[in-house]
């Protein structure tokens, strides 16, 4: 059940200091660091255009990355700040932390609604209305679900579907300690109207 860890291209940075970050980045790249798990911090740096297109594509602080230098082992990593330039909003320097098996980190998880034709209430016009498509929850490293499952069999109309109604992977827990909504079935549209006209016939004789 193990999530698949997205690539994070970098090389190794020769030297150290503001010198050789602004040389990194008058050849188009974006210099950082990778430190943690016991060992020497180590400069890298990263293709601005790769770079930037990660970080458009959202919670970049948030993703657990395999961290890939030529010549070296992958490493999995997390984000730990992104510092960027004041005027421009362009990435400057990336901060990287190295993460072991054991390490507990909070990550977004994406929810699967499965076996909607064993829902009457879906089967009968109702709608799945999704309030969390995805779900934050702090996870071990080395145990991080692909997915989390919803299963939609025997939910009726009115059926409201909490985080505690899912079961969860060993060891990992939700970042909200409150039993949220996840998601619930409506009433058909139809039967939505006629209730609506119903109330304002009633109000009306009142």
């Amino acid at each position: 059940m193990a999530k698949e860890i997205p690539d994070l291209l970098a090389v190794v940075r020769t030297g150290t200091g503001k010198g050789a970050a602004r040389q990194a980045r008058r050849e188009g790249n974006v210099p950082g660091i990778v430190y943690g798990d016991g060992k020497e911090p180590q400069p890298i740096a990263f293709e601005y255009n790769k770079l930037l297109q990660k970080l458009r594509a959202g919670r970049f602080l948030s993703t657990l990355w395999n961290l890939k230098i030529e010549g070296q082992d992958d490493v999995r990593v997390i984000c730990r700040g992104v510092q960027r330039d004041p005027v421009m909003d362009k990435p400057v320097h990336v901060d990287l932390m190295r993460l072991h098996q054991a390490s507990r980190i909070n990550l977004f998880i994406h929810v699967n609604f499965e076996n909607p034709e064993a829902s009457p209430g879906l089967k009968r016009g109702g709608a799945l209305t999704i309030v969390r498509p995805e779900v934050e929850l702090e996870v071990l490293a080395g145990e991080i679900p692909n997915h989390l499952t919803v299963d939609l069999t025997g939910k009726d109309i009115g059926d409201v579907i909490h985080i505690n109604d899912i079961v969860l992977p060993e060891g990992a827990k939700p970042t909200i300690k409150r039993n949220f909504v996840i998601a619930n079935i409506g009433a058909p549209s139809g039967l939505r109207s006629s209730d609506n006209e119903g109330d304002e016939a009633a109000a009306a004789t009142e």
